[in-house]
């Protein structure tokens, strides 16, 4: 008796539930493509209803003792959750809606973490103490091994910067067949540029040119250094060169008056310009005569001696 009754109330039960579908109508189911939607309102409420979920599925994880399997299939249904919530915020704001990525907390997103390289996926509770994810949050060892900057330039040497490059013997060779092909088409433009007809000519008589003296310029030079004798020996050669005019001109090799001789006749040239500066021309006129007779007396000594 007891049997039929409680099939008699679970046939009232069932009869029951279904009077109140009947009465309710149709259930409406998410769309699986949100562009399928469009009202804002409907939008909204499938965002809703995918928050609710993750929350739940984010309380689940919590728990450690689920095992690692289960554990691994929350962790994705919560990461496939965020993506289509994430198109649901990006199809409101398409029909006008408010940008709830902007202005929405984000308190679902601070729960996961994601692994530095590996953007968009996240874990969540029990699922960061999983094999193989705590090492990579793990923060990878410093290499103490690393130079910086400042020790790197220690070892910075002649090789580093090129000058050691001759040293194996292999670039010079290749330098000088080069070299060898460079000086042989150089001499070959020149001949046909018509090389050696008027120019040769002209280019040596540049470069002798530059040797060239007057006598004024040699009496000039040499009245500082008395003690030479060698003035009527350059002004000879000056005037023979002057009548040759064919042959190159050259100065013939002169005694090099040493170091003190060019001081003493940078202090007798200071003193002159002093004396013409401050002194005026008689006192000048006087000082040079006085040097004058001191010179051949000086002169005479030296001849005195030299043949006593």
């Amino acid at each position: 008796m007891a049997r039929n009754a409680e099939k008699a109330m679970t046939a009232l039960a069932r009869w029951h539930k279904m009077k109140l579908e009947e009465e309710r109508g149709p259930i409406q189911r998410r769309p699986a493509f949100t562009k399928d939607c469009k009202n804002v309102r409907d939008a909204e409420k499938w965002r809703m209803q995918i928050i609710r979920d993750i929350a739940k599925k984010i309380a689940q994880i919590q728990n450690p003792g689920l095992g690692e399997f289960r554990i691994r299939d929350l962790n994705d249904e919560i990461n496939k959750l965020l993506k289509i919530k994430h198109g649901w915020e990006c199809r409101i704001v398409e029909l006008g809606g408010p940008d709830y990525k902007r202005i929405a907390p984000k308190m679902l997103d601070r729960e996961g973490r994601e692994v530095p390289g590996n953007r968009g996926y996240k874990y969540f509770g029990a699922a960061k103490d999983l094999p193989g994810v705590r090492e990579l949050f793990e923060k990878p060892p410093q290499d103490s091994g690393r130079k910086n900057r400042t020790e790197l330039a220690r070892f910075v040497d002649a090789e580093y910067y090129g000058y050691m490059d001759d040293d194996d013997g292999v670039l010079i060779p290749l330098e000088q067949e080069v070299e060898k092909c460079a000086v042989a088409e150089a001499v070959r433009e020149w001949e046909l540029c018509g090389g050696g007809s008027g120019e040769t000519a002209q280019t040596e008589e540049l470069d002798w040119g530059i040797y060239k003296e007057t006598n004024d310029e040699l009496d000039e030079y040499f009245s500082n250094f008395p003690h030479l004798h060698c003035g009527p020996l350059l002004k000879s050669s000056v005037a023979d060169d002057q009548n040759n005019d064919d042959q190159p001109k050259f100065i013939a090799h002169v005694e090099v008056p040493s170091q003190k001789d060019v001081e003493e006749a940078l202090l007798r040239r200071k003193k002159m310009d002093l004396l013409e500066k401050y002194a005026g021309e008689t006192l000048t006129m006087q000082n040079m005569g006085t040097n004058a007779l001191l010179g051949g007396y000086a002169q005479t000594e030296n001849k005195d001696k030299a043949s006593g």
